[in-house]
């Protein structure tokens, strides 16, 4: 019999906690459409269009070093 300690029961116990939808894992649905529209509404303003863009790519990039940080947190423990 498994002791109370065994990691393949708590991994399977913190699967059923996390229930709801994992919103960070759907941000890129929204700034991914942002960068295009970006460029495109902002034509006549390149100097703002520039800034905006590099901006949020930034934070896109910030984004997913964030994700990806979190999964090797989550895999070396």
């Amino acid at each position: 019999m498994a002791s109370p300690s065994d990691p393949s029961k708590q991994e399977a116990a913190m699967r059923r906690q996390n229930k709801g939808p994992a919103y960070k894992f759907l941000v890129p649905l929204v700034y991914a459409p942002v960068l295009p529209l970006i460029r495109l509404s902002l034509r006549k303003n390149p100097v703002l269009r520039d800034r905006l863009f590099t901006i949020v790519l930034a934070g896109a990039f910030a984004h997913g070093l964030y994700l990806v940080t979190d999964q090797y947190d989550i895999e070396s423990k």
